[in-house]
């Protein structure tokens, strides 16, 4: 009746693909909530109970789940339902939503351009690339959810100034440079910063992504290698954190415009 398929796993987010295949009726009982997550619907629609209140929900409207909270599902249809769950670490949470590790209990607006990024999201979660790359755009969108609930909460950890924001862009920079394997989570805790003001002042500070800068941090290491005459392509890609050979003979064709084996023979 009720499936769910892990798609991504990596620190603090977990994305999975929750199909309810439930007949038309009353869902069968009260289901306690085991983890934080927020909920975006891909298709059909439900009635969720919870905290005394009922709630229809459809394509157009997410909702967040706290551990421990009684929910039931009712479904006014035949054919179920198919959702995506973004499970997060009540840390996460926190830094995404002022300080506070409950996420909110109203209903949250999807407008189309948050719904295609939720899609590309889950499709990006599937290609088991760049989980950096994912963890990143998750972030994104979650706390771009969660602004349309309380706005100001979700800005309460920008920096403040021209400077500040500089000085943020300069001190990931350094990190990375010293542990690229770094995730966004793990540097805003390093920089006492929210992981999504984080992302966008480095955006806006760089032109951008931490995950794209990552990426051609790795690609100068590579470079390096290379030119000494590094001939292995696979334990390359494993010692640079790149997910396979194929994907560093991918990123660095598409940053450089050679594969490895042309730069190999032009920088020797």
């Amino acid at each position: 009746m009720l499936s769910a398929t892990t798609v991504f796993c990596h620190d603090g987010v977990e994305i999975a693909d929750v199909a309810c295949r439930h007949g038309h009726g009353r869902g069968d009982h009260l289901e306690l909530a085991s983890r934080h997550a927020l909920v975006l619907v891909r298709r059909g629609c439900f009635v969720r109970s919870a905290d005394g209140v009922e709630t229809l929900l459809d394509p157009l409207l997410a909702y967040c789940m706290n551990r421990g909270q009684e929910q039931r599902f009712d479904h006014p249809h035949e054919h179920g339902d198919d959702c995506t769950a973004l499970f997060l670490a009540p840390e996460l949470i926190a830094s995404l939503w002022g300080g506070e590790p409950t996420l909110p209990s109203a209903t949250l607006p999807i407008s189309p351009q948050l719904d295609l990024q939720h899609r590309l999201l889950l499709r990006a979660g599937r290609s088991e690339e760049d989980p950096h790359d994912v963890l990143e755009r998750a972030i994104a969108l979650i706390a771009a959810t969660l602004a349309a609930s309380e706005s100001r909460r979700v800005a309460s950890g920008r920096p403040a100034g021209t400077r500040a924001r500089r000085a943020l862009v300069d001190g990931a920079r350094e990190l990375l440079a010293a542990a690229p394997e770094r995730s966004l989570p793990e540097l805003a805790r390093a920089l006492a910063v929210s992981p999504h003001h984080l992302s966008r002042s480095f955006r806006a500070g760089t032109g951008h992504t931490i995950s794209r800068h990552r990426m051609r941090l790795r690609t100068r290491s590579a470079l390096e290698r290379l030119a000494d005459g590094e001939q292995n392509l696979a334990r390359l890609a494993a010692e640079l954190g790149f997910a396979d050979q194929s994907h560093l003979i991918r990123v660095i064709r598409a940053e450089l415009g050679h594969t490895p084996s042309a730069l190999r023979a032009l920088l020797a």
